[in-house]
């Protein structure tokens, strides 16, 4: 299916200048001094005076400039262009219109999109069955921060890992088990920069015994939107370098562990699926073929894998998906030679720009039957302060 839909994108300003930053403060990102009162060439643009979602992106070049954690704890990364009380990302530009422009793909007409699913809390009220509970209890496990006084969940390490200052909070359940896993949905409290969160929320302030206070999975809601699928493996088994590749034990292919998938892997995915450029709203997967690993090679299938570096996360932030995804357990690539601090590109998509990750996504069907653009659906349950959702989503397209 190569038909393209009517939204465009905006072009998105960093906001630089904050009340009390000094100059030197400005040189995230490769900013000099010089250009210290114009845009930051490594920002994916965000202008808070132009908050309305859609409209005509202008496609920028990025690079790998590592994360300046003390600006963005001074708060360089905010408030967000969707208001300084926003909890929803770029899931701000799946409109009316956007759902609409979506499922005209199946000769579909202007809808409206009705929530229909209860929201979860803990002590849920579930039928009795005292040999094994239906039980819904939550706790939210903090690393990185200290959550300050009254907290009475699972506390971490307070020191932030690594120069980057990477911090993570998790929900775990009385079993041990928590939505991080799966095909699941990073929610946008789920990584920070020390204790700054997506939109300037700080730790201290959102993180409660039983999950956060604000940016919970509850406020994802149902999504209908346009999905596009960068199938970036079988772009490099017709090509030349087979070294890109590895053999799964199960006969198939995909691309090597510490393979980086480059801009230019994107771009040429994007022509072979026919669309002319990625646009606020859309939910954009990537086809790497780790899953392969999954059954296959389990313990392989958890260690490193390929993925996307600073330079593709800003490139593809720039365009506001509502979603980036991938068939691999973290989307971005953890392990190179060009690969400092850790999960940077995590900090990058949901700190920075609200874009949510969806991990473990199955796209080998799509690729076979060579579905590139389709209508893509979630429908995830609302738990309350939970940082990750599990929830498989479908695509949609004329039979």
């Amino acid at each position: 299916m190569r038909t393209s839909t009517v939204l465009q994108a905006l072009s998105r300003r960093e906001m630089l200048v904050r009340a009390g930053l000094v100059p030197a403060a400005l040189a995230l990102g490769g900013l000099t001094a010089a250009c210290a009162t114009t845009q930051d060439p490594n920002s994916p643009g965000q202008d808070s005076s132009q908050p309305q979602p859609g409209g005509v992106i202008e496609e920028q070049d990025f690079d790998d400039t590592m994360i300046d954690a003390a600006f963005v704890r001074n708060g360089g990364w905010g408030p967000s262009r969707y208001g300084s009380d926003d909890e929803r990302g770029t899931l701000n530009e799946v409109t009316a219109e956007k759902t609409a422009a979506a499922l005209a793909l199946l000769g579909g007409s202007p809808v409206r999109t009705y929530d229909l699913s209860e929201r979860l809390f803990n002590g849920f009220p579930a039928l009795a069955t005292p040999e094994a509970p239906r039980i819904y209890e939550q706790r939210l496990f903090v690393s990185g921060f200290d959550p300050g006084p009254g907290f009475d969940g699972i506390l971490g390490p307070t020191t932030p890992r690594a120069s980057n200052e990477f911090s993570s909070v998790e929900e775990r359940f009385p079993l041990g088990g928590t939505y991080q896993i799966g095909t699941q949905l990073d929610n946008l409290n789920h990584i920070a920069v020390g204790d700054y969160f997506y939109n300037g929320f700080r730790g201290a302030d959102i993180a409660v015994t039983s999950g956060t206070t604000k940016l919970g999975a509850e406020h994802i809601g149902p999504i209908v939107t346009r999905g596009i699928l960068l199938d970036v493996l079988s772009d490099k088994q017709e090509g030349p370098n087979s070294a890109d590749l590895v053999q799964a034990p199960n006969g198939r292919y995909a691309l090597r562990e510490d393979y980086r998938i480059t801009v230019e892997d994107l771009k040429a995915a994007l022509e072979r699926a026919g669309v002319a450029r990625i646009e606020p709203g859309d939910v954009v997967l990537i086809r790497t073929g780790w899953n392969q690993m999954l059954y296959s090679d389990p313990k392989r299938f958890t260690g490193f894998y390929p993925g996307v570096y600073l330079r593709e996360a800003r490139w593809l932030a720039q365009f506001r998906p509502a979603i980036v995804g991938a068939d691999t357990w973290g989307v971005e690539l953890l392990a190179g030679a060009d690969v400092e601090g850790f999960a940077q590109c995590h900090q990058e998509f949901i700190v920075r720009n609200g874009i949510r990750l969806q991990e473990s996504v199955m796209l080998d069907d799509l690729a076979r039957d060579g579905v590139y653009e389709f209508v893509y659906v979630l429908t995830p349950p609302k738990a309350s302060g939970a940082t990750a959702i599990n929830a498989g989503p479908a695509a949609l397209v004329p039979a």
